[in-house]
């Protein structure tokens, strides 16, 4: 079987996702689990975007082992420098280097005509095989350049020295059989084409991104670029579990294989998905919540039968164990907790075990029966924590009516162990809880509320309630995220998170 190459944006492309802020940590957690998912290459970010990010993909070049690690980097011969300062140390590293090639990127964007752009893109990547032999090489927006000056591009860049050339749509413009056919007609009008590997990118502005990319690996590309829950840009990438099941499950028809572990698909789903807080939908193929689910009379009567009638996956092949076989309550101990983690996909360290414990203790005495989705939102929970709090709550005490304003109270200790308590109230006891944190924290009256989300954990009436809340200043935002029985908890424990990300990365920077 012919390898296809899994290289994985998540990072970079994934992070630019409207909302989505990853630290330096969330990062570095997320790239571990990756290489423990398998992708074969990651590209953690975009080193000249910040210096949080230069941060980013200098600590994964150093301290992720397995995937290649790839530096994303303009064809600017200073931006080469910095990104090569930000992966030099990884023990495999290659670049990335992109341009535009349409003619409405060369003329509105950059100004330039079409020989400007060869001459570009031959002096960067030149530039770049001074620091190593490994490069790749996109034409931004190639499913809408002209297919003749496409040829030129793409044989300069093989010319110089690009290894790997990879064909975007960048606007998720192309179809299926369009993109296969770029794909095919590259193949057959570039001259040492064979002496690369060919790859893809495709965005999903119109819902094509997992079916061009696989247009283009029927059509010869042998590398996918792609994101965990197809996260990215405007509508969003390829979704690499839907592309690896796709050739897994349909290895008849495409013949192909790849080194993803697909038992850790789930995990590394729900992982990116609470990191970034874009919940994963119910319908979501692969992972989403209904994928195994068959309320149809006669669906679950074939299901019992036979499981293969109606389910063309089996749900502990990507990770997800069958519900209802947990047996979770007040007398279960630590070595219990750690099989049934184990049993979701969670390798926890002794000190995540001890934490998930108290957790669970403390939920037990709320909620007598602990479904598996609890379980694995606690230790969700504990593997996202934030280790270096600023603030924690202590209480949290509301009065609400419909007919009066609601009224808070509440107390909030610091890391050097003081307590502070405020009064405040609010249209509702949402408001008033935050309203009341404002009085407390001054730093949170430099941000403003970006957006709120709650949603249930479980369909039980004392489900664990989960909230996302993001916090935004002049130009970024910063997510936090609570899980509590008790809503305003949760919602008042997400406020305070997202206040301890601004209030740690302001400190830092200065």
């Amino acid at each position: 079987m012919d390898k296809i190459i899994i290289f994985d944006t998540t990072l970079r492309d994934g992070e630019q996702t409207p909302g989505i802020s990853l630290n330096v940590n969330e990062k570095i957690s997320i790239a571990k689990q990756l290489a423990k998912l398998g992708v074969d290459v990651i590209e953690p970010g975009f080193p000249l975007t910040s210096p949080g990010d230069f941060e980013a993909v200098q600590r994964i070049s150093r301290e992720i082992e397995g995937p290649t690690i790839c530096g994303f980097s303009r064809a600017i011969l200073s931006d080469i420098d910095k990104t090569w300062e930000a992966i030099k140390d990884a023990y495999n590293k290659c670049f990335h280097i992109f341009i535009s090639s349409s003619y409405i990127q060369i003329k509105h964007q950059l100004d330039k005509n079409e020989q400007e752009v060869i001459d570009i893109v031959r002096k960067s990547i030149t530039h770049a095989k001074n620091y190593t032999d490994e490069i790749e090489f996109s034409p931004m927006d190639a499913s809408r350049t002209r297919m003749e000056f496409l040829y030129e591009i793409v044989e300069t860049a093989i010319e110089c020295g690009a290894t790997v050339i990879n064909i975007p749509d960048t606007v998720g413009y192309s179809t299926p059989l369009e993109f296969h056919n770029i794909i095919k007609n590259i193949k057959n009008n570039v001259r040492n084409i064979d002496n690369i590997i060919l790859s893809v990118h495709c965005h999903n502005d119109l819902g094509m991104a997992v079916a061009n990319s696989l247009a283009a690996v029927s059509a010869g590309a042998r590398q996918i670029e792609c994101t965990i829950n197809g996260i990215g840009e405007r509508a969003g990438n390829a979704a690499l579990e839907e592309i690896i099941m796709q050739l897994t499950t349909r290895k008849d028809y495409y013949n192909f294989e790849t080194n993803i572990d697909t038992r850790q698909l789930y995990t590394t789903s729900k992982l990116v998905s609470k990191y970034s807080g874009i919940p994963i939908p119910v319908n979501k193929p692969i992972v989403g919540k209904n994928v195994f689910i068959h309320e149809s009379g006669i669906h679950q009567d074939g299901v019992l039968k036979e499981r293969e009638t109606y389910e063309i996956i089996n749900p502990k092949d990507v990770g997800i164990e069958t519900q209802g076989n947990i047996i979770l309550g007040k007398h279960s101990g630590k070595h219990a907790l750690k099989k049934e983690a184990k049993k979701l996909g969670y390798e926890l360290t002794d000190e995540q075990l001890i934490n998930l414990f108290n957790d669970f203790k403390l939920l037990v005495d709320k909620k007598k029966k602990i479904k598996p989705e609890d379980l694995e939102a606690l230790i969700i929970g504990e593997i996202t924590h934030l280790t270096n709090e600023i603030y924690v709550l202590e209480e949290v005490e509301i009065y609400t009516s419909n007919f009066e304003i609601s009224n808070a109270r509440v107390k909030i200790k610091d890391n050097k162990d003081n307590l502070m308590e405020a009064k405040g109230e609010g249209n509702g006891p949402i408001e008033a809880t935050f309203n009341t944190i404002k009085l407390l924290i001054e730093e949170a009256k430099h941000l403003n509320l970006n957006q709120y989300r709650v949603s249930s954990i479980s369909n039980d009436f004392d489900s664990l309630g989960e909230v996302v809340v993001v916090l935004k200043d002049n130009t970024e935002t910063y997510l936090g995220k609570g899980l509590h029985p008790n809503i305003i908890v949760s919602s008042a424990n997400a406020y305070i998170s997202a206040l301890n990300k601004y209030i740690c990365k302001n400190t830092k920077t200065k």
